[in-house]
């Protein structure tokens, strides 16, 4: 029998995996906190990049402009 649960934002993945995954299947439980986990901690690693990124741009733009 294959278990369906509704994934809707991502507290509720989070939920999923800390609670309900637990007692469905251990192992991948783990697994699958060890990667969220570390998605969490390089997190604002991508945002930094993501806003560095942006600026670049928009800087090369002006100078373009003028």
């Amino acid at each position: 029998m294959i278990l369906k649960i509704p994934l809707l934002k991502v507290t509720s993945v989070h939920k999923d995996v800390s609670e309900r995954l637990k007692k469905i299947n251990p192992g991948l439980a783990k697994e699958v906190r060890e990667i969220l986990d570390e998605n969490k901690a390089e997190r604002h690693i991508r945002g930094g990049m993501a806003t560095k990124l942006k600026y670049s741009r928009l800087h090369m733009a002006q100078n373009k402009k003028n």
